[in-house]
């Protein structure tokens, strides 16, 4: 029972997933582009979502249907091959934000995220470490910049974000997809990144 709940856990929060229901809080969070109309809303949603969980995810399986494939086959390239995808697709989210003339922290955001991808791909070339924290400590990091950048006080989010953080960790550690360290350095590299590319840009 614990095995599946840790699966279900660990898929719904897959990292990315990650980025749609980051925005989805972001909207819900009391800043300033909560306001912004449903419509709006639901045109930046569907951008993000199709960059960031459907591109991505329809490139991987493509290769995983290739058993040959040398880029499946090593072990370093199958770690680093979804960060490289998600780099381009993250890119094409941005370029598509950008000619909707959508707000300019949303670009950030995603700026932000391939900055975050980009660490991982040079930290996945020699180490292991959690891609699923990752997420969770970047959208930790954006909450926590735009509170103090713009004086808002998202505490249900930050709340909300830690209890997964630790429900998502837990999995991770349940099925023996990471060691505790490879956890830490995730979650600490996401939000870093986040935080000072949102607090400082």
């Amino acid at each position: 029972m614990y095995r599946t709940t840790a699966r279900i856990i660990s898929w719904i929060f897959h990292p990315v997933i990650i980025p749609t229901l980051g925005f989805i809080l972001l909207f819900h969070a009391g800043f300033y582009f909560s306001f912004l109309s449903w419509e709006t809303r639901r045109f930046v949603l569907l951008i993000v979502f199709f960059t960031t969980a459907i591109l991505p995810l329809l490139a991987i399986a493509l290769l995983a249907s290739q058993p040959g494939n040398k880029l499946i086959a090593d072990p370093g390239s199958r770690r680093s091959v979804p960060f490289i995808f998600s780099i381009l697709f993250y890119y094409l989210g941005y370029m598509l934000l950008r000619r909707i003339d959508a707000y300019s922290v949303f670009q950030i955001f995603i700026l932000a995220a391939i900055s975050v991808q980009i660490v991982l791909l040079m930290i996945s070339l020699k180490w292991d470490v959690s891609s699923h924290m990752a997420a969770l400590g970047s959208l930790l990091g954006v909450l926590l910049a735009l509170a103090f950048r713009t004086g808002t006080n998202p505490v249900w989010a930050i709340v909300l974000v830690l209890l997964t953080s630790g429900i998502v960790g837990w999995s991770r550690l349940y099925l023996n997809r990471n060691k505790p360290w490879q956890l830490t350095a995730g979650y600490a590299t996401g939000f870093i990144v986040l935080y000072l590319v949102i607090y400082l840009i």
